[in-house]
């Protein structure tokens, strides 16, 4: 994906630091994401959702909220309302762009605050809540000790997430009246609910109370294991899966143009983030896999290698074929499965091994059938994998032509 910088009105006129993440193919719909209370646009968990919905081919606009990040502002000028007015504001700069927000995700008070926006967004046809609170009120306990000194100035500072910031009555009165009791009726769009039991910042009942309100349809997600932030690197890439996958059902997705000499479509593959190897790869607009490497050589092993994908392609080409051949043939065959293995080894079978000290890779498939099957139709059968197309491609002499945009 490419990621584009720029700044965009808020709600108060100040200027709010913005990334727009586009796909490297066509844009096919378009998301804002809202970050958690006193965040920002950039922590690790907002990036890799906006990046696994990018390789989708929908466009995310992260942003930081007035008075946080990178965005112009008083942070004590804010509160849960702002946040909203925020949102909207976003959602009309999206216009200029010619991009209409059917996706709106928010991660915390972000979350709330995306299912107060949703109501009045017309285009949305999806929101994800990702540990929200039920009521945005909730964020008052993290001004435990301050809140009459707040209450008796007009304002205290706060330490939040090891930070100063300066918290005014007016916040306080704000969210107190902020509930979402009311929106969530009005949601007319589906939800999806994300939230971990362990959850230390914003308890699971909030998760029960918010799916509770809500009309279908409605899903709920169990982050078990997960803490608030989504710190752990498995459980952001959870979570940006479910919500690419999930989300697909409910937007209207511009279709991946088909090339002429493509008669199965585009496989795309985007880097997911360039200090390690897990890239993204949509095929023809619809599924979506990651492929990464073994921690054992620098990979985070959250999807399975380029070899191993080979390697699923034979398996699933063989069975496919076989299944194919037992049909036209009248063959009783009930199931089929193949193990692949690959590995390279040394020619040593070669006639010029002492010269030529080259690899072959070696697939390795093991074929079970079952069904009360002759000898003979077992033989047919195993002749008939040698023929499947993929196995025919690989010991095919292959052309790759690459051209470089």
């Amino acid at each position: 994906m490419s990621s584009e910088k720029f700044t965009f009105k808020g709600h108060a006129g100040d200027d709010l630091a913005a990334r727009l993440d586009r796909p490297d193919g066509p844009v096919r719909a378009a998301a804002i994401l809202a970050h958690c209370f006193t965040c920002s646009k950039d922590i690790a968990a907002v990036r890799r959702i906006a990046g696994r919905l990018a390789a989708l081919g929908i466009a995310v606009l992260r942003f930081d909220f007035t008075g946080l990040g990178h965005s112009g502002g008083e942070f004590a000028n804010t509160h849960f309302s702002s946040n909203v007015a925020d949102l909207l504001a976003a959602a009309e700069f999206m216009k200029t762009r010619d991009l209409e927000v059917q996706l709106l995700v928010g991660h915390s008070l972000g979350g709330a605050a995306v299912l107060k926006a949703a109501a009045e967004l017309a285009s949305v046809g999806a929101v994800v809540s990702i540990g929200a609170p039920a009521d945005p009120a909730h964020v008052i306990h993290n001004f435990d000790g301050k809140l009459d000194e707040i209450r008796r100035n007009g304002s205290a500072v706060v330490e939040l997430a090891g930070r100063p910031f300066e918290i005014r009555k007016g916040f306080l009165d704000d969210v107190s009246q902020a509930a979402l009791d009311q929106a969530l009726p009005r949601l007319n769009a589906a939800l999806l609910v994300l939230h971990a039991p362990q959850d230390a910042v914003v308890g699971i009942d909030n998760a029960s109370h918010i799916f509770g309100a809500a009309r279908h349809p409605k899903s709920f997600i169990s982050l078990d294991g997960a803490d608030h932030f989504l710190s752990r690197e498995a459980d952001a890439e959870y979570v940006a899966e479910i919500i690419a996958s999930w989300s697909q059902r409910y937007l209207e997705l511009a279709p991946d143009p088909i090339l002429p000499n493509a008669t199965e479509g585009t496989v795309r593959v985007s880097e997911a983030e360039a200090s390690g190897f897990r890239q993204d790869i949509v095929i023809s607009g619809r599924h979506q896999l990651v492929a990464d490497e073994p921690v054992s050589v620098g990979g985070t092993d959250l999807g399975p290698s380029p070899y191993q994908l080979l390697a699923a392609g034979l398996g699933a080409c063989t069975t496919m074929t076989i299944r194919l051949y037992a049909k036209r043939k009248g063959i009783p065959l009930v199931h089929v499965s193949c193990d692949v293995t690959h590995d390279h080894c040394h020619q040593n079978d070669s006639a010029n091994c002492e010269k030529d000290q080259s690899k072959v890779d070696v697939f390795r498939r093991i074929i079970r059938l079952e069904g009360d099957l002759t000898a003979e139709q077992r033989s047919a059968i195993l002749a008939i994998a040698d023929k499947c197309p993929v196995h025919r491609t690989l010991h095919a002499q292959a052309t790759i032509c690459t051209e470089l945009v």
